[in-house]
């Protein structure tokens, strides 16, 4: 999926979400530039605040 949206459009801004800890796919896409990592579960001030961030950047 990350890949197929950056090729629809190189600029957009991802914000990876799992319920699992940083395993080998996900450091994968964060090192592929990546904007944002938030682990489940989270609350929406958490989520509110971490896609603030990644609009930011």
């Amino acid at each position: 999926t990350y890949d197929r949206l950056k090729a629809i459009n190189p600029e957009i801004k991802v914000l990876l979400s799992t319920g699992y800890s940083m395993d080998g796919q996900a450091t994968d896409i964060l090192k592929r530039g990546c904007n944002g990592f938030i682990q489940k579960p989270f609350n929406m001030e958490e989520l509110s605040q971490k896609i603030q961030s990644v609009l930011d950047s």
